[in-house]
This record gives C-alpha cells, structure tokens and sequence, in this order.
C-alpha cells in the first residue's frame, strides 16, 4: 500500500432543468467521492481542474479546498461532494488534480481522472 495516497470515484449528470440549449448552455453536476487508500491521515488542500468543451475551448479552475471545505482524512475515509460546471456545448470533458498535505508534513498530489460531460442525446456531430 502506497503511503500517501487518496483514490477519486467521479459519477457526472446532465442537468436539462438547468439548461438551456437553445442558448448554448449546458449544465452538468458531478459527484466526487475522495477515499484516502494510504497509511497517513492527510488533507486536501486545493484542486485544479481543466474543462474542455467540444469545440476545443479550455478552462481551468483552481482554488482552495473543495465546496469550501478541506477534508482531512484517516486511513479508509472518504469524503463526497457534489458540484458543477456549465459548458457552451453538449459535450466535454474534465480532470484534474487535488493538492494534499498528510499529518507527517509531506505533500502529494491526487490526479483526478478524465471523464465526460455530455446531455445524452443522440445528434450528428459536425
């Protein structure tokens, strides 16, 4: 077992209530769970996210902790959070990473891994 280190779950959701395609704007939610597989306590300290949208437009995010908080965790504990992005197009993409700081003072970083946004229907792409 690695000792410092944190395994990100990511489950996305299109939000047609909170859309608008007509306008070009899609909603997406997504649900994050943060478990620390290592052997030390450590914190998630800030994240940074790139989001690309289908039509090659790219934006990163970054900032301190996540939905205003910096979870601490213990060996086996986990942490879920929900948040959300709006993309100018149906589909797109996300990933990123977590800066974390365990108990001992060592720092390590926590990719979150790549997944798709996208409002699931079926059309032509161009």
């Amino acid at each position: 077992m690695a000792k410092y280190r944190f395994q990100v779950e990511v489950q996305p959701q299109y939000l047609p209530e909170q859309s608008a395609p007509e306008q070009d704007l899609y909603s997406f939610a997504y649900t994050i769970t943060i478990t620390n597989t290592g052997e030390v306590p450590a914190q998630l300290i800030s994240r940074h996210w790139i989001i690309a949208d289908a039509r090659g437009h790219i934006e990163e995010v970054k900032g301190l902790g996540v939905i205003g908080q910096q979870p601490l965790l213990k060996p086996g504990q986990a942490f879920q959070y929900t948040s959300g992005c709006r993309l100018r197009t149906a589909s797109g993409t996300m990933h990123g990473s977590y800066f974390c700081v365990a108990e001992d003072g060592s720092r390590f970083e926590t990719e979150i891994p790549a997944f798709v946004l996208d409002d699931g229907a079926s059309r032509v792409l161009h």
